[in-house]
């Protein structure tokens, strides 16, 4: 009845079957002798179809490696999912095919590759045989075991062997997932019999080709009844010849469940094929035919329903000529169908701008005012006050330096816009099941998540634990996401708690996907901490399981349990270390003794004297009684914080490509719930004295070569410790925007930061709003947002240095000439039509490298010469593993092949629903080398490849350098739930010093390279006025600082800034006032933000600028001038403990004191008292100047209302301050004040202040 073919992935193929019918049909056939039980097929290969090539291993660049495709064709039933047929006739119909004159039924057979069944097979029928062998005997079931790899700690360095030491822990959790994973019980409802396993060749398989399991006494119902399989509604084969034959590559292919089965969403391509496969030929004598020999007729009502009525063409796959069999010519091949979704594809995303009717005016008044400061400030330079013209040039000085830094503040806001991304039609694209990939893998590529930690006292491990946790309950496939933890700082306690935090994740995971709970931080979801402090959420809204409070309580029970742990990790660490190094001790002692006695001949000692022991380090041992190779709790030699080895654990192992389902027994019912984790790495680079380490920047850089050894994600997400995934959807959302039209181009996407913990007034505005909606979202409009150090998902190919595919430079004075040009070309063919065929799908194109300095110069690298090019060395380093993996990301991250505008460059759909490679000690050897602390030596890593060095900001200049090779960014405001959350510092004094930071590193931009001014021309226009202004915007504290004084100036003097109030002076101020409330009202209008925060970010603007900046610019000057480093400290991260809702905010009460706070604290003392005098001088003086005391007034009131929120955090809760704020503020404005005075005293007292004479009145 069948013939085995083992045909090529992708190659069109004709079968001619004859359904033989004694000698008759024999005569009638193609000559082939054939028994009356077995038919005769005729195989014809079609054109040389398009063929699909997985992506090259991680340990190569090409691999030949294929794997045979082996068909099994029948025309009684369906081969498997992965395959479909179709029939034709000439001038016959498909109901009329047995009956007609001809006995012959053309099937056009299609074999797509799959990730199971690649491309290069051979054709011979001795190689498919043996292929076939093979495959049953490699493609055993896969139970998960206890993996090597997460087992072992790796540890290397300089000087030092790679060594993996084995740890012992327990296996429970590994026979628990075998168990798990077995699933032999009968699918049948109602039933739960131990699955019946058929007796054939290959033994203990289910009775029926598509796997569906069933018990015996099921089975005979089944075949008593209708003859037919519950889960592929086919006949079943009783006489066991399919079933012999049947391999276990198709076994693979099949859907377990005809509950399963039924809830794949139909493509267009099966409703095409539906119709055939409803189509059964009988058979007379019933032996091969349809169960218990009753023929199987066309189930037209069926077909209607799939096909929703329709004939014609689409409803099976057509001869290219339009015949079925007919023709001298015969059957030529097969025409692919037409993609008609092509069309109709919607967008992965959408982008909106900022509705007409706000941004014109918006656009209107900027230029108003823009007009209105051009005719101000030539009023003011052509009127001086020759009264006070010292006064007059100060105050001109400082307004043209304001209005020049609005002016860059202003101009990339003009083309704000609003994205989107449509998660639906992403599932559809890279999860159903299509012809390439008919069990519906994902077909999405992998991401890598950095999380950084350094210190585990000022960043606490149960923070950094939270955020792993919502990392690991990610909704992502879990096969393709992969954690690393970057502990920076070595410590043991950060490696015990990610171990406490691997074991709670198989408990807090599958309850997270089981009942779909948001946020999955179980601090925020358990806390309340979703809905922000003192918002009270309805954790029972949307859930309709009667077993979810119940479990919810018992997983907040292990909660406490698994917190409690964690906080009891210090103590315990130090009895250990204490207990073992007491041991050591006294077997020191001991040995001491015994080699005193060898040496008296075994006599006693002389004098009973017991040599003194040597003073023995203190030691940080591990829970299995090892010695911890990181950072010890007392520092020693290779032990301490800048001087330890390399560290490299696996928590979790990579999991299996399938689905492994829990059971009725855990803690949590996970009956049909995946259990499996991601992989969770513990990485802790070598850091040895003489190196510099480059701080964060180092660290990411070795987490970005670290996860390309291992795992190899085509994207990365980075994340700080304490900012954990509050929408499981984000990296949906970000996919979206690098996997849409357009995509190739984006280097990252950019999250908005938002905060936990905050108190309700944001007093020092830490939600930052006005940057975040307002800045960020106008410069997506333009190249796209700047990168700020946490929240992003990152192209991997982008951080290695290469410049986009494609990119457009701006020439001209306003860059209004364009150029676009194609910087990716591809490998010349020398005109071989063969060649490009073949190489069409298997070779790897990456980008040019090109220079920063914009001279043009492009170096091409081709997938031909990777591994003999010398740059890549020089670039990347030595290990070949890692430079195999670049071609790998960069096929990986392309855009689907069907997408517009990449058809030439992207990669097969389906490409990517492969098992990743298994992870193996080798792989994880070589990542120890990569994380050494020599391996960066005469490389480009944080030159140019990877995260920037030189400066306190690299997250900035990281961003800056892939917009200067012509990369675009996108911005990602997600609507609903806030995609990351983390954690601000509301204390003033670590506010101000996290402000103090930013500003040095803009400093440090500005007198670098990274300069604005130097930009490439592929960068735009209002690109670099962005990028200027964040280089220059510290410089404006000088201003400010002058500014803030000159009005407690002109009160204690009695001047002002013009001789007299003019009408044209205060008409044009108005203008300029009344058109700044304007833009901020639209601002407010098309950002979202409410008014209260745009005030609360312009009083901070004024605190930072008196306090912050000012202290940038000094320390970043004398680090230019000077060579003065700069160093700073990590900002301390708050804890989760319990706190009550009094103590919620008492670091916000917390006076700290700092140096930063003398000068606007001596600003507001000085326009205080300036307010007073001037106020008493007028009202005694015999003739009073109210207009020069209201416009002085004016002016020093408004100084201190933005310096109102730093005044009231001086006061503290009761009002404890410290005394030397006091006493320097004090200080300072009695100097002030009595320098003034001498300087300039009131009228008629020169005199007397000259005299020398002091007299009581």
């Amino acid at each position: 009845m069948s013939r085995r073919l083992s045909l090529p992935g992708g190659s069109p193929v004709t079968v001619t079957i004859s359904p033989t019918r004694g000698k008759a049909a024999a005569a009638a056939g193609d000559g082939s002798s054939s028994s009356p039980a077995r038919d005769s097929a005729a195989v014809v290969r079609g054109g040389a179809g398009g063929s699909l090539t997985s992506p090259a291993p991680r340990h190569s660049l090409g691999s030949s490696t294929t794997t045979t495709a082996t068909l099994q064709v029948s025309p009684i039933r369906r081969s498997g999912g992965s395959r479909y047929l179709g029939a034709s006739r000439d001038g016959v119909g498909v109901g009329d095919s047995v009956g007609s004159a001809a006995e012959f039924v053309h099937y056009t057979v299609h074999i797509p590759p799959t990730p199971e069944r690649t491309a290069n097979s051979s054709l011979e029928a001795p190689a498919a045989a043996s292929g076939a062998a093979a495959a049953g005997a490699e493609e055993e079931e896969v139970r998960p075991q206890r993996s090597y790899i997460s087992g072992t700690i790796f540890t290397g360095g300089l000087n030092q062997a790679t060594r993996g030491h084995v740890l012992n822990t327990s296996a429970d959790g590994a026979a628990r997932s075998v168990a798990a994973s077995a699933n032999m019980s009968c699918k049948m409802r109602g039933c739960d019999m131990p699955a019946f396993l058929g007796n054939g060749k290959g033994g203990g398989r289910s009775p029926c080709d598509c796997g569906f399991m069933i018990c015996r006494e099921c089975y005979v119902d089944c075949v008593n009844a209708t003859g037919n399989c519950p889960g592929c509604k086919e006949p079943y084969n009783v006489n066991g010849s399919d079933t012999d034959d049947y391999s276990d590559e198709d076994e693979a292919d099949d859907v377990s469940s005809s509950e399963e089965r039924d809830q794949l969403p139909l493509t267009s391509m099966a409703k095409r094929f539906s119709m055939v496969h409803s189509i059964k030929i009988p058979s007379s004598n019933g032996g091969a035919g349809g169960g218990g020999g009753k023929p199987a007729e066309f189930d037209h009502a069926r077909w209607l329903f799939e096909t929703k009525g329709t004939y014609g063409y689409g409803n099976a796959l057509w001869p290219k000529d339009g015949h079925g069999g007919g023709g001298e010519t015969g059957f030529a091949g097969a025409e692919e169908p037409p993609n008609f979704g092509t069309r109709c594809r919607r967008p992965l995303t959408r982008k909106t701008s900022v509705s007409q009717g706000i941004l014109s005016p918006y656009r209107i008044l900027i230029a108003i005012r823009l007009a209105a400061l051009c005719l101000f400030l030539t009023w003011r330079i052509r009127h001086p006050n020759p009264d006070a013209i010292w006064l007059w040039a100060l105050s001109v000085t400082c307004e043209v330096w304001f209005a020049f830094s609005w002016l860059l503040d202003s101009l990339p806001k003009l083309c704000p816009v609003t994205r989107a991304a449509d998660l639906a039609v992403l599932s559809a694209l890279f999860e159903s099941p299509t012809a390439r990939n008919p069990k519906g893998r994902s077909d999405l590529p992998g991401v890598d998540v950095f999380v950084s930690t350094a210190d585990p006292e000022k960043e606490p491990p149960l923070v950094t634990a939270n955020t792993v946790l919502s990392i690991l309950a990610a909704d992502y496939p879990v096969e393709k996401l992969a954690c690393y933890v970057s502990d920076d700082g070595g410590a043991l306690l950060t490696f015990e708690a990610l171990a406490e935090t691997a074991s709670f994740a198989r408990v807090w995971v599958p309850f997270c996907r089981k009942h779909g709970v948001e946020p999955r931080s179980p601090e925020a979801y358990f806390g309340g901490g979703g809905g922000g402090h003192g918002q009270k959420r309805d954790f029972l809204k949307g859930k309709v399981r009667v077993d979810f409070v119940r479990e919810r309580r018992k997983v907040k029970r292990e909660y406490d349990e698994f917190k409690v742990r964690v906080n009891s990790l210090p103590e315990a660490i130090r009895r250990r270390s204490d207990a073992y190094n007491a041991g050591e001790e006294l077997r020191a002692r001991r040995r001491q003794q015994e080699e005193a006695m060898a040496a008296a001949g075994g006599g006693p000692l002389h004098g009973g004297a017991v040599p003194e022991a040597e003073a023995t380090v203190k030691a940080t041992w591990m829970s299995d009684g090892s010695q911890w190779p990181g950072t010890w709790i007392t520092a020693a030699p290779d032990h301490s914080r800048g001087d330890h080895a390399g560290i490299i654990q696996a928590m979790l192992a990579p999991p299996t490509s399938e689905p492994v389902l829990g059971e009725s027994g855990e803690l949590v019912d996970t009956t049909g719930v995946d259990t499996r984790l991601p992989m969770l790495v513990y990485v802790s680079r070598e850091k040895r004295p003489g190196y510099d380490h480059n701080k964060k920047a180092g660290a990411m850089n070795a987490l970005v070569r670290t996860s390309a050894v291992m795992s190899n994600g085509p994207f990365i997400l980075n994340l700080d410790c304490d900012h954990y995934v509050h929408s499981s959807s984000a990296l949906r959302e970000g996919m979206c925007f690098m996997l849409d039209r357009g995509g190739d181009r984006v280097c990252y996407v950019q999250f908005p930061q938002r905060f936990e913990g905050i108190d309700p007034n944001d007093r020092y505005a830490n939600h930052n709003l006005v940057f975040f909606d307002v800045a960020m979202r106008a410069m997506d409009g333009l190249q796209g947002p700047m990168y700020v150090g946490t929240g992003c998902i990152f192209r991997r190919t982008a951080l290695y240095g290469f410049s986009p595919p494609r990119a457009t430079e701006h020439h001209g004075w306003l860059g209004t000439r364009k150029i676009k040009k194609l910087l990716l070309k591809r490998k010349n063919t020398m005109g071989k039509k063969t060649d490009r065929e073949h190489n069409n799908d298997t070779e790897m194109m990456l980008p040019p490298i090109e220079d920063d300095d914009g001279t043009g110069v492009l170096r091409q690298l081709d997938s031909s010469d990777i591994e003999s090019s010398a740059l890549l060395p020089r670039r990347f380093g030595a290990s070949a593993t890692f430079v195999a993996s670049i071609p790998v990301a960069e096929y990986q991250g392309r855009l689907l092949q069907d997408t517009p505008g990449a058809a030439q460059a992207g990669r097969p759909p389906g490409a990517l629903a492969v098992p990743r490679e298994p992870l193996d000690a080798a792989a994880v050897a070589e990542a120890i080398s990569v994380i050494s602390c020599f391996y960066e030596e005469k490389t480009e890593w944080g030159r140019r490849v990877g995260w920037i060095y030189g400066s306190v900001t690299e997250d900035v200049v990281t961003g800056y350098r892939m917009h200067n090779r012509g990369w675009r960014s996108v911005y990602c405001a997600t609507r609903g739930r806030d995609a990351f959350r983390g954690t601000a510092p509301i204390n003033l004094t670590d506010r101000l010093h996290q402000v103090l930071r930013w500003a040095t590193g803009s400093v440090e931009i500005f007198f670098s390279r990274n300069n604005a001014l130097f930009a490439s021309p592929r960068m735009k226009l209002l690109q670099r006025v962005a990028y200027f202004n964040v280089g220059m915007y510290p410089f404006t504290s000088v201003f400010l600082l002058v500014y803030c004084v000159l009005p407690a100036v002109s009160l204690f003097s009695g001047k002002f800034i013009v001789q007299s109030l003019n009408v044209t002076f205060l008409a044009l101020l108005l203008i300029i006032s009344v058109t700044l409330v304007l833009l901020a009202l639209l601002e407010i209008r098309w950002s979202g933000i409410t008014l209260h925060e745009w005030w609360r970010n312009e009083q901070f603007w004024v605190i930072g600028g008196t306090s912050a900046h000012p202290a940038a610019v000094l320390q970043g000057l004398l680090k230019v001038v000077a060579g003065v480093d700069i160093s700073f400290t990590l900002t301390s991260k708050p804890g989760t403990g319990d706190d009550g809702e009094d103590d919620a905010f008492a670091e916000l009460y917390e006076v700290r004191w700092s140096f930063l706070m003398v000068p606007p604290l001596t600003i507001m003392m000085v326009n205080a008292v300036a307010i007073a005098v001037a106020t008493a001088r007028t009202l005694y003086s015999e003739f009073p100047q109210w207009s020069k005391l209201l416009g002085g007034a004016f002016f020093s009131f408004w100084v201190l209302c933005h310096l109102y929120p730093f005044a009231k955090g001086l006061l503290g809760r009761r009002g404890r301050v410290p005394t030397i704020v006091f006493v320097w503020s004090g200080l300072i404005s009695m100097t002030v004040s009595l320098l003034w005075v001498y300087i300039s005293p009131p009228a008629g007292a020169r005199e007397r202040i000259g005299g020398g004479g002091f007299s009581f009145p």
